[in-house]
Parts: structure tokens; sequence; C-alpha cells
């Protein structure tokens, strides 16, 4: 007689296959989750860092213009919602509105209650890297996402057939290049290890496979 492999439920019969965040879990969430990145935000302007994605134009941009951050990173978001609202559908793009309009306020925020006098770049960058990924994990599993280029890189891999990952490694190879045209090579270099630990951070942690809540 042929093996069958039981269903999900009964190997794990403790896990619900879905769980329903309430309103004020979303909430929370939302907080939290930009809270977290915008300090990651913070540790990497302390230090002059970039880093990869949106997050990273806006930050570069704000070096070299009179303009915030925060304004940079809700701006540049905007192009994004169009390709969401028709990639993803209404919930997940007023869900990564919120985020983002969120995590431009935090961006603002946190400067006027708190600021490192002296970080070592190699440090400013692990760590936000650090807080920065697990933001966007906190953020990811609420059902929102913080926009910009990986919404355009779905997009790509479902028009075009090119992988979304290498869209992405694309613009951030871009956006690199253009940061050595005006940071130092060496702090550009030492953002690289940030970009590295957000992005494994995501990939250890934030599997469909290990959690349910939606």
């Amino acid at each position: 007689m042929a093996r069958t492999s039981p269903p999900p439920d009964s190997r794990e019969p403790h896990r619900p296959s879905r769980l329903a965040h309430s309103p004020l879990e979303d909430a929370q969430a939302f907080v939290l989750g930009t809270a977290l990145c915008a300090l990651g935000v913070q540790l990497l302007t302390a230090a002059g860092l970039v880093t990869g994605q949106t997050a990273g134009l806006g930050i570069l941009l704000s070096y070299v213009t009179d303009w915030s951050f925060g304004v940079w990173f809700f701006v540049l978001n905007l192009p994004f919602y169009v390709l969401g609202w028709v990639r993803m559908g209404p919930r997940f793009v007023w869900r990564t509105l919120v985020a983002v309009t969120l995590l431009s306020v935090m961006s603002w925020i946190l400067p006027q209650v708190m600021a490192f006098e002296r970080i070592e770049p190699l440090a400013a960058s692990a760590l936000a890297g650090a807080v920065t990924g697990m933001g966007l994990i906190v953020i990811f599993r609420h059902g929102a996402s913080l926009g910009g280029i990986g919404i355009l890189a779905l997009w790509v891999q479902e028009r075009f057939g090119v992988q979304a990952g290498w869209v992405q490694l694309g613009f951030d190879g871009l956006m690199f290049a253009a940061a050595f045209a005006v940071l130092d090579p060496r702090l550009v270099a030492a953002s690289l290890i940030g970009a590295v630990i957000v992005n494994l951070i995501i990939a250890v942690n934030h599997r469909r496979d290990r959690y349910v809540g939606r």
C-alpha cells in the first residue's frame, strides 16, 4: 500500500491554517515595524551610510538635496501604488500606504528625541540591517510592505518573465554605483554589510510555511 503524507493540520494540530489579525494587532505591528525601520534609517544617516531598495535611494537623495529622507521616501513610493493595486490588490496597497506614511513620520520624529554622537560605520551598518530586517518582517506578516522597487520587481516578473530578485539586484547595483559617486567609497562598502544582513534576516525568518498569520 502506498504511503501518503498526512495533511498539515494532522501533523501540527495545534496550529490553525490561518490566523486573522485584529485591527489592534495590525496597528501595533505597523507602529512597531515602522519604528524599527526608522531607527535603522537613523543609524545609517548618523554614520553617513546608505542601504538598498527605495529606502536607500531616499537616503541618498536626502544627502544631496534639502528634502529629508521622510519626504523623499513618501514621494518615491507614489508611482508604485498603481502597480501595487493591479498586482497585489487594494487591501495590500492601503496597508502599504499606511506603513510608508508611518515610516516617513517616524523618521522625522526619532531625530527630534534621540541622536547618536558617535557610532562606527560598520557597527551602524550591522545594527541598522538587523533592526530594519526585523521591522520589515513585522510589517510583512501583517499584509503590508514598504512599497517601492519590490512592487515593480513583481510586476516585471509577471509581465516580462524576469525574476524579481534579479530586478531588485539590478536596482541595488545602480543605486550603490550612484552612491560611490557621491559618498566616501569606504562608507558605501560598509553600507553593503547592512544590506546583506537585511536580506539574510528576511530570507531566514520570513517563510510562509512557518507563519500562518494574515
